[in-house]
C-alpha cells in the first residue's frame, strides 16, 4: 500500500480536528438552545397559570355549585388566546373543573400538584393525559389567601421540538461554513509545510537529521550554531564539553560563559581565531555568518581546544596571593613605624628600642618555627606571608608540630604554593572576620605531599561538599554565595598530578589535598 505523502496526512488530521471541534461545537449549542426552549415556555406557561389563578372570575368560580360550568370556558378562552396546548383547573383534591377533554373533568389529576397546593408555584416537565409537555403551575387563593385550587398550563414537547427546529437552519448553515473555511485552512497548512519542507517526507527528514547528527558529534571540535534571535539551535558534544553546558541551551544569554566569550559568540569581538580562556581552557574561536539566498540564517561558531589555561591560572593565582602578602606586609610595617615614630616623639627612647626589639624578635620567631617545620622555603615564605595576612583579619595561621616536610619529595613546588595559599585563603574566608584560627598541617610521603588545613568556622553542610569544588564556589560561598576560583584550581591542580582533595567537617571545616611527587 502506497504511504499518504506528509501534506496529505496532514490535511486529514486537520479536517478530523475540524470536524470534532465544529461537531462538538453544534452538539453543544443544540442542548443547550432545546433547554432554552423548554425553560422559554416553562415560564411562559408559568405567567399564564398564574394570570388565570388570579382572575377573580375565576375564585369566584370556586364558591358556585357548578364551578366547571364557569371555569372550562375560562379555560378554553385563554388556551385559544395564548396559543398553549393545555389550561387545567382543579381544586384542592386535585379534581378537574376545565380540562381541553371535556371528558376527563371531574376525574383526578393524572400528576401530583400537591406541591402548589402548599402555596409554591412550580415549573417542569412532566407527563400526562394529552402527552409529555413543559408546564406551569400556579396555586388559587380565595380572599382570605388561603389555597382553593390550582391552575395547569402546558405546552406539548411537539410544540417545543417544532419551535427549536425552526432555529436549526442557522446552526445547519454556519456548520458548513465553518467545515468549508476549515477545509481550505488545512489545504492551506498542507501546501505551506509541503514548501518549508522542501518536498521531503518525515522518514526523508529524519535521515538527514541522523545524518547530521553523527557528523556534528563526531567532530572532536565544538560546534554552535545560533539563529537571528541568539537562539542555540544546534551544539555538539564538543562545544558541550569545551563549554560545560547544561543538556539544555535556550539563547546566547543563557549560556555560563565569561563577558568576553560572550563578546565573541555575539559577533561584538570581530575576527579570526579569537583566543578566549574558559574554566580551565584556552579556545580559539572563529564566527562566520550563515545565509540562504538573501535570507539570514544566524551564524556558526567553531571551538578548538588549547588549553594551558591550568598553568595561566595557577600563575595569576601566585601573583595574587603574593600581591596581598606584600599588603599586609606593608601594612603590618607601617603600623609598626607609626609606634616606633610615636614613642620617639613621646622621648620614650627606651620602651621604642624595647618595642623594636620585641617586634623584631616575635617575628624571627615566627619565621624561625616556619622555617624549621617547613624546611622548603618557598612553601615558608608562602605561610609566613598568609600568616601576616590573616593577622591582619584576626585570624591566628599556626603550621601545626605535627608537619614534618622532605623538600625532595614535595615535586614541583609551584603546584604546593598554589594548593596552600588557596586552601589557606579559603580556610580565612570561612571565619568571615570573626577572630579564629586556621591550622595547617604538612607532611610528606611515599605517595607525596599530604596538606591538611583546618578552621574553627561552622563547617560546611554535607550537601555542599562537592559542590565547593566547582567554579564560583569557596569555603566562603557555601555559607554566603560568594564566589572565587581557588577551589576549582587547586582540585585541578591535585587531579592533573594525580593526586586528590577532599572535605570533612571537624569543629569546623577540614580539607585535605594529596599532591604526588610526580604527575602520574
Amino acid at each position: 500500500m502506497r504511504r499518504l505523502s506528509l501534506g496529505t496526512q496532514m490535511f486529514v488530521l486537520l479536517m478530523v480536528i475540524v470536524l470534532l471541534a465544529v461537531g462538538g461545537t453544534a452538539a453543544v449549542w443544540v442542548q443547550h438552545t432545546r433547554r432554552q426552549f423548554d425553560v422559554r415556555n416553562q415560564h411562559r406557561a408559568l405567567a399564564i397559570a398564574q394570570s388565570v389563578a388570579g382572575m377573580p372570575a375565576v375564585r369566584e368560580a370556586f364558591a358556585s355549585p357548578r364551578p366547571q360550568d364557569l371555569l372550562q370556558p375560562i379555560a378554553l378562552g385563554v388556551q385559544r388566546q395564548t396559543g398553549a396546548d393545555y389550561v387545567v383547573i382543579a381544586n384542592r383534591d386535585q379534581i378537574r373543573y376545565a380540562h381541553p377533554n371535556a371528558f376527563l373533568i371531574g376525574r383526578r389529576l393524572s400528576t401530583d400538584g400537591s406541591a402548589v397546593l402548599a402555596g409554591r408555584a412550580w415549573i417542569g416537565t412532566e407527563t400526562g393525559t394529552l402527552g409529555r409537555s413543559v408546564r406551569g403551575k400556579a396555586p388559587v387563593l380565595d380572599a382570605s389567601g388561603r389555597v382553593i385550587g390550582l391552575v395547569s398550563v402546558g405546552v406539548l414537547e411537539e410544540a417545543v421540538a417544532g419551535q427549536f427546529g425552526s432555529a436549526l437552519p442557522p446552526l445547519i448553515w454556519t456548520v458548513l461554513a465553518v467545515l468549508v473555511a476549515g477545509a481550505g485552512a488545512a489545504a492551506l497548512l498542507a501546501r505551506r509545510l509541503r514548501r518549508q519542507t522542501f518536498g521531503l517526507e518525515p522518514h526523508e527528514i529524519a535521515t538527514l537529521f541522523e545524518q547530521r547528527e553523527a557528523v556534528l558529534h563526531g567532530i572532536k571540535e565544538g560546534v554552535l550554531a545560533f539563529d537571528p534571535d541568539g537562539r542555540v539551535t544546534v551544539v555538539n558534544d564538543g562545544a558541550r564539553r569545551l563549554l560545560g553546558l547544561p543538556a539544555t541551551v535556550g539563547t546566547l544569554d543563557d549560556l555560563p560563559i565569561s563577558g568576553r566569550l560572550r563578546d565573541v559568540l555575539a559577533g561584538e569581538d570581530a575576527g579570526e581565531d579569537r583566543i578566549v580562556l574558559h574554566d580551565d581552557r584556552v579556545l580559539v574561536l572563529n564566527r562566520m555568518p550563515v545565509a540562504a539566498g538573501d535570507r539570514d540564517l544566524g551564524w556558526v561558531v567553531t571551538l578548538r581546544d588549547r588549553t594551558e589555561q591550568v598553568r595561566l591560572t595557577q600563575d595569576l593565582d601566585r601573583a595574587s596571593s603574593a600581591t596581598d602578602a606584600l599588603r599586609a606586609q606593608a601594612h603590618e610595617f607601617a603600623n609598626r613605624m607609626h609606634t616606633v615614630v610615636g614613642l620617639l616623639s613621646l622621648k620614650e627612647f627606651d620602651e621604642a628600642v624595647r618595642y623594636i626589639t620585641e617586634t623584631t624578635e616575635a617575628h624571627q620567631r615566627l619565621a624561625g618555627t616556619f622555617g624549621e617545620r617547613v624546611p622548603e622555603p618557598t612553601l615558608a615564605a608562602l605561610l609566613l606571608a598568609k600568616s601576616a595576612e590573616a593577622a591582619e583579619r584576626g585570624v591566628a595561621l599556626t603550621v601545626s608540630p605535627r608537619s614534618q616536610v622532605d623538600p625532595a619529595l614535595i615535586g614541583d613546588p609551584h603546584d604546593a604554593v598554589l594548593v596552600i595559599g588557596n586552601l589557606v585563603d579559603n580556610a580565612v574566608d570561612a571565619l568571615d572576620g570573626e577572630p579564629g584560627g586556621v591550622e595547617v598541617v604538612l607532611a610528606t610521603g611515599e605517595d607525596g605531599l599530604r596538606i591538611q588545613v583546618r578552621d574553627s568556622g561552622p563547617g560546611i553542610a554535607p550537601e555542599l561538599a562537592e559542590e565547593v569544588f566547582r567554579r564560583g564556589f569557596t569555603t566562603k560561598a557555601a555559607q554566603a554565595g560568594s564566589r572565587g576560583l581557588g577551589l576549582a584550581l587547586t582540585r585541578l591542580t591535585c587531579q592533573r598530578r594525580g593526586g586528590w582533595v577532599r572535605l570533612h567537617n571537624d569543629s569546623g571545616a577540614v580539607f585535605t589535598a594529596l599532591l604526588p611527587t610526580e604527575a602520574r
